[in-house]
């Protein structure tokens, strides 16, 4: 079994990782793994270089075609499209490895081991990052020991909050982050039932994106919207989400916060499983959020020490999530700007 790593975990394996060491993800499709590795080192100014090997059929498409130098008389490789010649270190991420023909995982082998490919070798602090697919419904090359060898393994396996965290930030639409929270199972693939379709379609992240951007500025999803998000997650999920639309009465965190009292009664007349939805909803927000009012402050006290006294088990599924610190930006707001929800999570936890 390889190590399993979330998604704020990956970031952390990439920053202590020398650039010289090579870093292979397995996992699923669709669960961002390109993305997030874009994300992080553009924030840093790195180019991300995405090869999708799988769709090589050559190894000219890796390594770039050869010319004659006319003043040696010898062969050489013009440099492929994404080679970095202009001297700056790159990542060099090698999507669908095991998917790739094995005369293009030969190509690699020199590439992972001595950052050379046909001659050139890649700029000095330029970072070899692979990912794979695992699962017995795939279609995979087994990959030679030796190449697995000159990579570090771990399995991506981010965390239902970390894609709610992540959609919260980049503008999902509410109501596909309100579904996923009430029911995070339906946020990965399952693996195809015996006798399926192969052209079955089921759920993942990058679906639920799509999904959003077909639903933005649509009020009621019916008749062909409704058809265009099977198309996308499945028959299944698609009535699951519907439904949940139509179910849905929990509040809001802006609503809560906004004001407690205005919404007490409502808060007290759900179920704990009810609260658990809620409590991920604050989290959520407070992790995006980039600034909160006195009143939401104060809204985020009152709903804290009412849990406390009135629903001690939805306050100990709220103390959970502070200690699991998934929610880093949140609980960082607790502890400096916010301090009596810090003490009274604390005060709470002293007392079980």
């Amino acid at each position: 079994m390889n190590i399993k790593i979330t998604a704020k975990e990956l970031v952390s394996v990439v920053e202590s990782t020398p650039a010289h060491q090579n870093i292979m993800l397995a996992g699923k499709h669709g669960i961002g793994k390109s993305q997030i590795l874009t994300d992080h080192f553009a924030s840093r100014g790195q180019r991300v270089v995405t090869l999708f090997l799988g769709q090589m059929s050559d190894p000219g498409d890796l390594i770039g075609l050869p010319h004659k130098n006319e003043a040696t008389g010898q062969t050489e490789f013009m440099p492929p499209y994404w080679f970095p010649i202009d001297g700056k270190p790159i990542v060099l991420f090698l999507d669908e490895l095991n998917r790739a023909r094995p005369e293009i995982l030969q190509t690699i082998m020199d590439l992972a081991l001595n950052r050379c490919l046909a001659g050139r070798h890649l700029p000095e602090g330029s970072r070899i990052i692979a990912a794979v697919n695992d699962g017995d419904e795939y279609q995979l090359t087994d990959l030679d020991p030796a190449l697995v060898s000159r990579f570090n393994i771990y399995t991506f396996a981010p965390t239902a909050s970390d894609w709610l965290f992540w959609a919260t930030t980049k503008g999902v639409d509410p109501r596909v982050i309100k579904f996923i929270q009430s029911d995070n199972n339906m946020l990965d693939s399952t693996p195809v039932e015996e006798g399926s379709s192969s052209l079955e379609k089921s759920p993942d992240r990058r679906a639920w994106e799509r999904v959003s951007d077909v639903i933005k500025g649509v009020d009621k999803i019916e008749g062909v919207v409704r058809k265009i998000i099977a198309g996308i997650v499945g028959a299944k999920a698609t009535a699951a989400f519907v439904a949940s639309i139509s179910n849905d009465q929990v509040l809001s965190a802006e609503e809560l916060l906004a004001s407690f009292d205005k919404v007490q009664n409502i808060v007290a007349s759900y179920e704990v499983h009810h609260l658990a939805i809620l409590n991920e909803r604050i989290y959520c927000y407070l992790e995006a959020a980039t600034k909160l009012t006195k009143k939401m402050d104060e809204s985020l006290q009152k709903y804290l020490q009412w849990l406390a006294i009135e629903r001690r088990e939805a306050m100990a599924h709220f103390s959970s999530l502070y200690e699991n610190n998934n929610y880093t930006k949140a609980n960082i707001y607790m502890m400096t700007k916010n301090p009596k929800c810090f003490q009274l999570i604390t005060e709470f936890l002293k007392s079980l």
